[in-house]
C-alpha cells in the first residue's frame, strides 16, 4: 500500500538499470504536471492526442485527499472513488467498539446514514500559473541563505494570500523541479465529505503484509465517500464516466493523481546521507513504533481495535523503507548513478559559462548533508515531534504557535499558519475524532522515552521535560493535566490569542511552550542552512537540465496532480512470466492455497455469494504507469476518460520509483473497475450504489 504517511516522507531508492539524468525521458516515465503534458511522446508511442477538453474534465474530476492519497468523482451527485487504505483514517475515527468500520466494512441504506467525516478535506485543481518569476525576483544575488529563505518565504504568502482573496479558492504556490520553478496551484475545497461504502479489511488488505507489493494480488481495496455543500450532496460537473468491463491486456491507460515525493534528481551527497544516516533512523524509528503498537494491541480487542490503522501504516512503511534501501545499498546501483552525475558535471565544467553558473551546486549540495547530518536527530524529535507522541501534543503546540504566529504580519509567519492556510489548519486542529487515553498514554511514555535515549538523559532539554520522573509517570502527569481533548478547549484557547496560552496551567500547553524555542531554533538551522542552499542548487541543477536536453523533463513528485500514462502489461520475474490481469475466482483459489487462514482468509460474505460472482471477472491488474506514494486512489482511466481502475499498490520492482523508473518490471497495481461492480452488486446488496457511477 502506499498512500502517503507524514513521518515518512522523502527516502529514495534503487533496485534497476539507472537511465542518465541528462538523457531524455525514456518509455512510460514521467509524473506529468497538466501544464505540460507529453504530447508528442503520446502521439508518436500511443498515436493519441489529448484535446484540451479532455485534460481540464480529467484534472477537475481528480481529487486530493488531505490524509494523504488520491481519488476521483465517479458521478454527479458526488461520489469519490478512493482506497480502503486512504478511507482508513476516517474508517477509524467514524468506527466505535460496537461499529468496527475498518474492520467489518459499511454500507449507507441511505444518504441520512452517510456518517461525516470529521476533518476530511478534498482538494479538486481548478487552475495553474506559473509564477516564477515573481517568486525568484524577490530574491536577490547579495541576500545570504537566511535572508533568501525569509524574501521567498515572504513572497509566497504574499501571492498565496492575494489568490485566496480574488478567488475564494485554496492557494498553494508549489515548488518544482527542487526550486527551478514555482507554480500557482488553485483548488476548490470540500469539507463535508461522508462514507458511503467500504468492503471490510479482510479483502481490502487480502494477503495482509506478506503479499504488500507483491502480485499476483486479489484485493478489493476500495471505498466510496460523498462530498456534500451546504448539507446536500454537491452537484459535480466534472466526473468519470464508469467502465464496468475494466481495462484489457495491452490497452493504453492514464493514471491521474497527487504523487507525494520522489527524489530522482538528487545528488550523489544526497543519495549517501538517505542511505547512511536518515534512511537506518527512520527504520529504527518505524520497528520501535511497530513493536509499541504490538504490544499495546495484545491487551484486549478493543485495543486492537484502536491500534490496527496506525500498525497498519507502521508496518507497511517499515516494508516499503526495507526495500527503498536495499536499493540503495546495491554497489551496481550507485555506481550506475555515479557515472550519470559524473556525465552531467562534465557537460557543465566543459562549458565556462554553464561552469560559472551552475558548477558549484553539487559542494554546495554536500555541505547541505552535512549541516542535516548533525541536526537529523533534533530536528526529529523536537520540530517533528518524534519525542511526543500521540494526537494531544501535536495539538498543544498548534496552539501555542497558532498565538505567536498570529501577531506576526501574514508575510513573516511559518507557512502553516499563514491567511491562505488557515482553514485547513483549523480543520484538523478542531477535529472531533476520537482520542483515546490510553493509546495517548501508549505513545506519549514511549516517545518520551525514545527523546531521553536519542539525546541522552542528562540533556538540560530533556531534564526539563521529565522534570525529574521516569517517562511513565512523566506522561501520566502531562496527560492528566491536559482538557486539549475537549474540542471546545481548544477553541477557547485558540480565540484567547497569547494572553490565553501564557495563562494557562494546562500541563500539555506548558510542555510545548518549553519545548517550542529549540524546536524552532532547530528548525530555523534546517531552512536556511540545508533547505534554502539545496534549493538553489538544485535550481542550477535544473537549469543546466533545461539547457542540455530542453524543457522535456518532467518535475520530481510534490503531492500535486500528475498524470502518468503506460500500458495493462505483464512481466518476467524469476524466469516466469507474470499475467497482467487477475480474476476474482483466484481470490478463492489464493485463499485455499494458504488454508484459507489469516491473512488470506476471505471474509464470510465472499463465501456466502461465492456461486454469484463471476469467476472469470477481472480483479487487480498491473500497468507500465509511472506511480510512486501518494498516487493510492488514483484513477486508472482509458483513452476515452473512462474509469476502468484504481490505483492501490506497486509490486516490489516499483519501490525503486522514488530514485528511478524502469519499466522492464516496474509495475503500478490496481483494481479493476469490473470488480467493484461486481461486489457490490453480486456481494454487497449495492445495486442501488452501482447504478449511481459514472451517472
Amino acid at each position: 500500500m502506499r498512500a502517503v504517511r507524514s513521518c515518512l516522507v522523502g527516502l529514495v531508492a534503487g533496485v534497476l538499470a539507472l537511465p542518465s539524468l541528462a538523457a531524455p525521458v525514456r518509455g512510460d516515465e514521467g509524473m506529468w504536471v497538466f501544464n505540460n503534458l507529453p504530447r508528442k511522446q503520446l502521439k508518436e508511442r500511443y498515436g493519441f492526442e489529448p484535446t484540451e477538453a479532455w485534460i481540464e474534465h480529467v484534472m477537475k474530476s481528480s481529487v486530493r485527499f488531505n490524509s494523504g492519497g488520491s481519488g476521483s468523482f465517479v458521478s454527479s451527485n458526488g461520489l469519490v472513488l478512493t482506497n480502503h487504505h486512504v478511507g482508513a483514517d476516517t474508517l477509524h475515527k467514524v468506527s466505535t467498539a460496537e461499529h468496527d468500520y475498518y474492520k467489518e466494512g459499511f454500507l449507507a441504506k441511505t444518504p441520512a446514514d452517510e456518517p461525516k467525516a470529521p476533518d476530511l478535506e478534498l482538494n479538486v485543481l481548478q487552475s495553474i500559473e506559473d509564477v516564477t518569476a515573481r517568486v525568484t525576483a524577490a530574491v536577490k544575488p547579495e541576500m545570504n541563505p537566511g535572508e533568501a529563505f525569509l524574501a521567498r518565504r515572504a513572497v509566497i504568502a504574499t501571492i498565496e494570500k492575494e489568490s485566496l482573496d480574488k478567488t475564494g479558492l485554496r492557494s498553494d504556490v508549489v515548488t518544482l523541479y527542487q526550486g527551478g520553478q514555482y507554480h500557482l496551484y488553485r483548488y476548490k475545497k470540500y469539507t463535508d465529505i461522508r462514507l458511503v461504502w467500504a468492503p471490510e479489511f479482510d479483502i481490502a488488505f487480502f494477503g495482509g503484509d506478506p503479499d504488500n507489493f507483491e502480485y499476483p494480488r486479489y484485493d478489493l481495496d476500495a471505498c466510496l465517500f460523498r462530498a456534500y455543500e451546504n448539507d446536500q450532496p454537491a452537484k459535480i460537473e466534472h466526473f468519470l464516466q464508469w467502465n464496468p468491463q475494466g481495462a484489457a491486456a495491452d490497452e493504453l491507460v492514464f493514471v491521474s493523481g497527487h504523487p507525494g515525493k520522489t527524489d530522482r534528481l538528487n545528488t550523489m551527497d544526497a543519495l549517501k546521507f538517505q542511505r547512511d544516516v536518515r534512511a537506518p533512523y527512520v527504520l529504527g524509528m518505524l520497528r520501535r513504533m511497530e513493536i509499541m503498537l504490538q504490544q499495546y494491541s495484545q491487551d484486549g480487542e478493543e485495543q486492537a481495535r484502536i491500534a490496527k490503522e496506525d500498525l497498519f501504516g507502521v508496518q507497511n512503511s517499515r516494508k516499503a523503507y526495507l526495500g527503498q534501501l536495499g536499493g540503495l545499498q546495491d554497489p551496481a546501483i550507485m555506481a550506475r548513478k555515479s557515472a550519470a552525475e559524473k556525465s552531467l558535471r562534465d557537460k557543465v565544467n566543459a562549458d565556462p559559462r554553464m561552469k560559472q553558473a551552475y558548477g558549484g551546486a553539487w559542494d554546495k549540495i554536500a555541505a547541505a548533508k552535512k549541516v542535516h547530518r548533525e541536526n537529523l536527530v533534533r530536528a526529529a524529535l523536537l520540530e517533528q515531534g518524534r519525542g511526543f507522541g500521540g494526537n494531544l501534543f501535536p495539538m498543544a503546540r498548534t496552539l501555542v504557535r497558532l498565538a505567536a504566529e498570529n501577531a506576526k504580519p501574514n508575510t513573516a509567519r511559518l507557512p502553516e499558519y499563514s491567511d491562505a492556510g488557515r482553514s485547513s489548519l483549523e480543520l484538523q486542529l478542531y477535529s472531533t475524532a476520537p482520542i483515546y487515553p490510553d493509546l495517548e498514554l501508549t505513545k506519549l511514555t514511549d516517545s518520551l522515552g525514545f527523546l531521553a535515549e536519542q539525546l541522552g538523559a542528562e540533556d538540560p532539554l530533556v531534564e526539563k521535560v521529565l522534570a525529574g520522573k521516569g517517562p511513565a509517570a512523566r506522561a501520566a502527569e502531562l496527560l492528566a493535566g491536559t482538557k486539549l481533548q475537549d474540542v471546545e478547549e481548544r477553541k477557547k484557547l485558540a480565540a484567547g490569542g497569547q494572553g490565553a496560552i501564557d495563562a494557562s496551567t494546562d500541563t500539555l500547553i506548558q510542555l510545548a511552550k518549553l519545548v517550542d524555542p529549540a524546536a524552532r531554533a532547530v528548525r530555523e538551522v534546517m531552512e536556511k542552512q540545508v533547505t534554502e542552499v539545496e534549493r538553489q542548487a538544485y535550481a542550477q541543477i535544473s537549469k543546466a537540465l533545461f539547457e542540455i536536453e530542453g524543457p522535456s523533463r518532467y518535475p520530481d513528485a510534490t503531492f500535486t496532480l500528475r498524470l502518468s500514462f503506460g500500458t495493462v502489461k505483464g512481466y518476467e520475474e524469476n524466469g516466469q512470466m507474470v499475467a497482467p490481469i487477475t480474476n476474482m475466482g483466484g481470490a478463492f483459489e489464493h485463499a485455499n492455497k494458504h488454508g484459507n487462514k489469516a491473512p488470506w482468509e476471505l471474509p464470510k460474505s465472499w463465501h456466502d455469494k461465492r456461486s454469484q460472482i463471476g469467476a472469470e471477472t477481472a480483479f487487480n491488474f498491473v500497468s507500465t504507469c509511472d506511480i510512486i506514494g501518494g498516487n493510492s486512489g488514483s484513477p486508472v482511466i482509458n483513452r476515452k476518460g473512462e474509469l476502468v481502475g484504481l490505483i492501490f499498490d506497486g509490486n516490489i520492482q516499483s519501490l525503486v520509483g522514488d530514485f528511478i523508473y524502469d519499466e522492464t518490471q516496474n509495475r503500478a497495481v490496481s483494481v479493476s473497475s469490473a470488480a467493484i461492480s461486481e461486489a457490490l452488486r453480486k456481494i454487497y446488496n449495492a445495486g442501488a450504489l452501482a447504478d449511481q457511477l459514472g451517472k
